[in-house]
């Protein structure tokens, strides 16, 4: 009887521990490899946003990205690209209108946040687009800054969706990103190696629509 006792309570704590677990845990499906003229970064794509990683799979073993520009650039913020139009752009020519024709639902998960160096989803603006839905390709790399404890709390108080774990303050107050995206926009991966490139990409010159004057070509494979 003791056996079956200490047997049922160890069943409850999986119970209620499990999902606390499963909120911190980000689980790599894929690796990509996006090559660029500033060097290379390595992406890990993550299972918890299927519809996302799914469709950008394909459009990758398609070669959909290939000759594209890292269109949309800015410093402390983030690195954007996805656009199909940007591969044969003329010098000043206003991009990040393009797309392969349709969105994609959003996928928001506890796990997956806007810290530096996570791979989002890039979409029309809520009033036009109340739903969130991603764009079918184009897509960005958070950069971020550092933010503190107090500027934390307060866009906890403008967003009732927002509501930061303990970890997530850390990595926000340490290593940066951009909270105030989190639940806007859906995140399906991060950055495993190249946080250096994405810095470099950053802080290159851009004209006024924040296009870098000097064209950024990618070109992404899968690595596993």
């Amino acid at each position: 009887m003791k056996h079956f006792k200490f047997f049922f309570i160890f069943i409850l704590l999986l119970f209620f521990l499990f999902p606390k677990y499963q909120a911190n845990c980000q689980t790599p499906a894929h690796t990509l490899l996006i090559s660029t003229s500033l060097g290379d970064i390595k992406i890990a794509l993550y299972e918890e946003s299927p519809l996302h990683t799914e469709n950008f799979l394909n459009l990758v073993k398609d070669g959909y990205f290939n000759g594209q520009l890292f269109h949309r650039v800015i410093n402390d913020f983030m690195i954007q690209a996805g656009d199909p139009s940007s591969r044969d752009a003329k010098p000043g020519e206003i991009i990040g209108l393009g797309s392969p024709g349709y969105t994609i639902p959003a996928e928001f998960h506890p796990s997956l946040y806007h810290k530096k160096g996570a791979v989002g989803a890039a979409r029309q603006g809520d009033d036009i687009n109340p739903q969130r839905a991603s764009s079918g390709s184009q897509f960005y790399i958070v950069q971020g800054t550092l933010f503190t404890d107090n500027q934390l709390d307060i866009m906890e108080q403008r967003n009732l969706h927002i509501r930061f774990t303990q970890e997530q303050r850390n990595v926000y107050k340490t290593i940066g990103g951009t909270p105030h995206l989190d639940y806007g926009y859906t995140v399906f991966g991060e950055v495993i190696s190249g946080l250096d490139v994405v810095d470099r990409i950053a802080a290159v010159s851009t004209d006024s629509n924040n296009r870098p004057l000097k064209d950024i070509r990618i070109k992404i494979q899968v690595i596993d």
